[in-house]
Formats: structure tokens, sequence, C-alpha cells
């Protein structure tokens, strides 16, 4: 289960970018750190409906093509792709992206944030034709407009490398991993989440390859860094438990991989419910581990209720 860097990082980017803080209304501003202290909390449901008001506020206060609603378009769609609501998002990201387009010219930096988390979206869903030119404009006008070192040009690698793994172009995508994690660990220190982050996708780049030993420090840094700064609950934590558990499975260490799933999973229920994609990969990957270790029909059971999650409309 991948880790996303682009999500929060271009929503600040969004956020700081174009408009001076003076001229966004108080209230607009305000919707808007709520929702970003929201989304750091993995409150998302309540994210949502911050976001809704804040976009609201901003239409009718700077009316429908001004930047600060694509930047309300931007949270809102944000927030439904991590909910696993493809469908939801695309057209307010591609709204958000056009109202940009039009205000900043086709080469600004917001425009290249908004192109990151729309080619995000559709290496979500696997659609990687229209991902891979969006996410190379992007890291090409963040490197002409930043430089090669800067933490927007890192969470352009990462995505892009994010793109070949998921094709099986691991040559591709390690060196661009790589740099991304340097890039990080210069900019934020060692211990920061966006660090955790990208341990965690080199560390699953790694374990796709059968490099294990690779992968298990890498793997539990991350876990390490995210209790510590996000709290035991986060769904970010369940990501890197099951991340963890994974490595553990792929080895035949079935008795340490069990009880990270099992946390993994009540992380992921309570933080977007019974229902989202992430919770159909956990509850998939214990059908896994029991059928290793005989519990056919308890495998049954979890394959069935995750085909269930996977068969509703989003």
């Amino acid at each position: 289960m991948k880790r996303t860097l682009s999500g929060l990082v271009a929503l600040l980017l969004i956020l700081c970018i174009g408009i001076p803080v003076h001229a966004q209304g108080t209230e607009w501003k305000t919707l808007n750190d709520q929702v970003m202290s929201l989304y750091r909390q993995g409150l998302y449901d309540q994210a949502i409906v911050t976001a809704k008001k804040a976009l609201l506020v901003a239409e009718q206060s700077v009316g429908p093509n001004h930047p600060n609603v694509a930047t309300s378009l931007n949270s809102l769609a944000m927030l439904y792709r991590n909910q696993g609501k493809y469908e939801q998002a695309e057209p307010l990201y591609k709204r958000s992206l056009a109202i940009n387009e039009k205000a900043f010219g086709p080469d600004h930096p917001t425009v290249a944030a908004g192109m990151n988390n729309l080619a995000l979206l559709y290496t979500n869903q696997a659609k990687y034709a229209q991902a891979e030119p969006l996410l190379k404009h992007s890291l090409a006008i963040d490197e002409k407009a930043y430089g090669p070192g800067h933490p927007y040009v890192a969470t352009d690698l990462n995505n892009l490398a994010e793109l070949y793994r998921n094709q099986g172009k691991y040559e591709q995508a390690e060196p661009l991993y790589k740099r991304s994690l340097a890039i990080n660990e210069k900019a934020f220190g060692p211990d920061h989440p966006t660090v955790a982050a990208g341990k965690s996708n080199l560390a699953i780049l790694y374990t796709k390859q059968g490099q294990y030993a690779q992968a298990e420090p890498l793997l539990k840094h991350s876990l390490a860094i995210d209790e510590k700064v996000n709290g035991p609950g986060h769904p970010d934590v369940a990501t890197d438990l099951n991340n963890l558990a994974e490595l553990y499975r792929n080895q035949g260490k079935y008795e340490q991989a069990e009880p990270l799933y099992k946390r993994s999973l009540a992380i992921m229920e309570k933080a977007h419910g019974p229902n989202h994609p992430d919770v159909a990969m956990i509850l998939e990957s214990m059908a896994a581990l029991y059928r290793k270790t005989g519990r056919e029909k308890a495998a049954k059971e979890l394959d069935k209720r995750a085909g269930a999650i996977r068969a509703i409309k989003r």
C-alpha cells in the first residue's frame, strides 16, 4: 500500500502561491486552515464538510473562476480521492486545473501542483498513459521554478516513481525514489513524515523485488516516525503496519505478520469507514495469510467482504 507525498504538499503549494493573504477573505482562509488540520489528523469526513463550505464561500465572494475557488476545488478533490471516490474527485481536479491555467499560465508552479494531483488520481485508477505526461510536465515546471533540490521536485519524482513501479518498471522507479528521498531528508531532516513516506515507498519497491533485507529497516523507521508524529491511530500508521506485515508474509513469517494486519485494519476502518478501498486491500492481504496457514474458511470470508467493498460504485 503506497504512501502519497503529493496531496498535502500540492494543497499547501496552491494555498501559498498567487493570491496575497491580505486579499483573501478571512472566513475562507480560516476554513482552509481547518481543512488542512483535519486532513493531517485523518478526519476526512469532517474535512469534506469544511472544504465544501470553503468552496461555497469562495464562489460567493470572488466568483467561480478565481484561484481561491481552484484551491477549494483541489482540497475537496484530494479528500474524495483519499476516500476512493475517484469519480467525484476527477471533475473537481479538472476544474481547479483549468482555473489556474487561465489565471497563471500553463507553466506556473500552481498548475504543476494541479497536474500532479490529477496524475495521482489517474495512477490510482491504473490510467498510466494519462498520468505520465502530467507528471513529467509537473516535474519540468518545478525544476525550472525551484531548482532540482526542492521538496516539490521530490514530490514529482516520487509520484513518477510510483507510476513506474505500478507498471513493474522497477529499474526506472528506483533512482527516482532515491533522489526524492535524498531531497526530502536534506530539506526536512531524517525524522519527518514526508521522509517516512519516501522510505515506505522505496521499501515497497524492494519488497516487490524480494530485497527484504533492504526493505525492513526502511519500513520500521517509517512506522516509528509516523507513530511519533501522527499518533498510533493515524491512517499513515495503518499503511506502515500493512506494508511491514506484507514484508513478513512474503518471507513466510506469518506469526509476525498477522497482528500487524489486524492492527492496520482496525485503524483504517476507524479512519475511513468499513467500505474504503484500503480496507479491502488489507482484507485481501489477510485472506492470503490465512490461506498460507490453512484457514481457508476464514480466508473466504475476508475475500467475500473485500469483494463487496470493491463492488460498491464510487
